[in-house]
């Protein structure tokens, strides 16, 4: 099922092709937005923009590698799939060592392109998803005050609260506030559950 959500950018410098990557798009219903050049793209960008990115790998001008690593730069986390000719393979795998998603070869089948753009959007819809729940568990770490982040990282690690006492010079009843207040604020019950957030955050 589509998501509104969710576009496909199409960056190509070929008017036709532009044409028919949108048609193809629109008749499993994804909604796309195409750009003739990579300055087009790169002007109009925007970090709330949410899909994935169809690109050439070869335009005049600004290439699309050239455009991969502006994106990067700023920070572009939507799925980059490269259209590439026979003679840009080489080049295409050096765009994945740069983080491209995929590419896929001209002439190409409509239904293997499709698939992989519903792959990436996928991906990319499932790893926004990580990025809410750690935005989340970030937000509500930031509540806590820097004794109680002393207490927390203590407490993940294993260690008693008359270690932790003795560790932080405090009585080990200031210490049970503390981690009272912890699990609180992080919204737990369970030491395993804030061990896992633990990990989260420093991931």
């Amino acid at each position: 099922m589509p998501d509104n959500n969710l576009s496909v950018y199409i960056i190509d410098d070929d008017a036709a092709v532009r044409d028919s990557l949108r048609l193809l798009l629109k008749s499993v219903g994804l909604t796309s937005i195409a750009f003739e050049s990579g300055v087009d793209f790169l002007e109009a960008f925007d970090q709330d923009w949410q899909g994935c990115i169809l690109l050439d790998i070869r335009m005049p001008g600004v290439s699309g590698m050239e455009v991969q690593r502006k994106l990067v730069d700023k920070g572009c986390n939507m799925p980059i799939i490269f259209i590439t000719g026979h003679g840009d393979i080489p080049a295409a795998v050096e765009t994945m060592h740069l983080g491209a998603y995929d590419f896929v070869q001209k002439p190409f089948q409509d239904q293997e392109l499709l698939d992989r753009i519903q792959q990436a959007l996928a991906d990319h819809r499932e790893q926004q998803g990580e990025r809410e729940v750690r935005k989340d568990i970030l937000a509500r770490y930031e509540l806590l005050t820097p004794r109680e982040k002393e207490v927390m990282g203590a407490v993940v690690k294993g260690h008693a609260n008359k270690v932790i006492a003795m560790d932080l010079e405090i009585s080990q009843r200031t210490v049970e506030i503390h981690r009272a207040r912890v699990m609180e604020k992080m919204q737990v019950r369970a030491l395993a559950k804030l061990v896992k957030l633990s990990m989260r955050i420093d991931s």
